[in-house]
């Protein structure tokens, strides 16, 4: 029988290795959408906030987390889903953002719970690849509704930033 403190350890060692399925960089925990997580002899439950109510990877992010938790033994494996308080940025972790400039995907800037004014058009955006801050916007929109296209004016290279909500 393995102690309940292990199991929840092994619990988030799993959930550290389920990707988001549109920026597979990030792991669904550097996402910061794993609100709680209780291991026990019993079984996992595991509470989820998805990026958006919206969001169309919510189904397949569930099935990923109940399917890591199994494979991991930890079952049966319960997933349910908190809209309130609605996810923000500001979860993300820090090797989230890292892992994200690293993708060539421009982090969001904390907002710090709202001390910070979020800009739809961020100042001075460094350009994941070259580090420059000579960059432009092209659309609001990137490949998925959370990202905007840019490029970098120094380098030359498109790549899309990760909004601040």
């Amino acid at each position: 029988m393995v102690a309940a403190g292990s199991r929840l350890e092994a619990a988030w060692a799993a959930l550290a290795l389920v990707p988001d399925p549109e920026v597979p960089a990030l792991s669904v925990c550097d996402l910061g959408i794993v609100r709680e997580v209780q291991a026990d002899e019993a079984g996992t439950q595991v509470v989820l906030t998805p990026t958006y109510s919206g969001c169309p990877a919510t189904e397949v992010i569930a099935a990923s987390v109940r399917e890591a938790l199994m494979a991991a033994g930890l079952g049966p494996v319960t997933v349910t889903q908190r809209l309130a308080p609605a996810w923000t940025t500001d979860w993300m972790s820090e090797a989230g953002r890292s892992k994200l400039r690293d993708y060539g995907i421009a982090p969001p800037d904390a907002c710090a719970s709202g001390t910070q004014t979020i800009r739809i058009r961020p100042r001075q955006l460094a350009c994941p690849r070259c580090g420059s801050t000579e960059t432009e916007r092209l659309s609001a929109f990137g490949s998925t509704a959370c990202k905007a296209l840019h490029r970098c004016l120094a380098c030359r290279e498109p790549f899309e930033h990760f909004k601040p909500i």
